[in-house]
């Protein structure tokens, strides 16, 4: 706890996109999501001047999530038949969706002894160590 950091130990998703053609495909669109909702809450941040200039114009200023941040993440599927109502579904964005809301809230979970409440995304280790009352 001393240096903010959070590590996610195991991400499971299920997910339902109808018939699966191409499992590679649809296996790589899941986890693709999954790290971009990762990376939202963990890395990523768009930092603007008072004057309204972008402020995180280089990927030194804005950080993107690596191997090193993801864990392996379990991918399980569905397969249920279209409907006429539905007849077709995307895949991946329930990773990208679903993640954030995830991991903020397993957060605050973890946090739960710190008396925190968590109610933004963008959760850095600054940010947690600031939560905790730590810095």
């Amino acid at each position: 706890m001393s240096t903010g950091r959070v590590s996610v130990l195991r991400y499971v998703v299920v997910e339902d996109c109808g018939a699966i053609i191409n499992p590679a495909i649809v296996d790589g669109q899941v986890a693709g999501g999954v790290v971009q909702g990762i990376g939202a809450v963990l890395l990523e941040r768009s930092a603007y001047a008072a004057d309204g200039q972008f402020r995180s114009g280089t990927l030194m200023d804005y950080l993107l999530p690596t191997s090193t941040d993801v864990p392996v993440i379990e991918i399980h599927h569905l397969e249920s038949p279209p409907r006429d109502d539905v007849p077709f579904r995307g895949v991946g964005e329930g990773g990208a969706i679903g993640a954030p809301a995830a991991l903020t809230n397993a957060i605050e979970d973890a946090l739960a002894p710190f008396g925190v409440t968590v109610r933004e995304q963008h959760l850095p280790p600054s940010r947690i160590l600031e939560l905790c009352g730590l810095v």
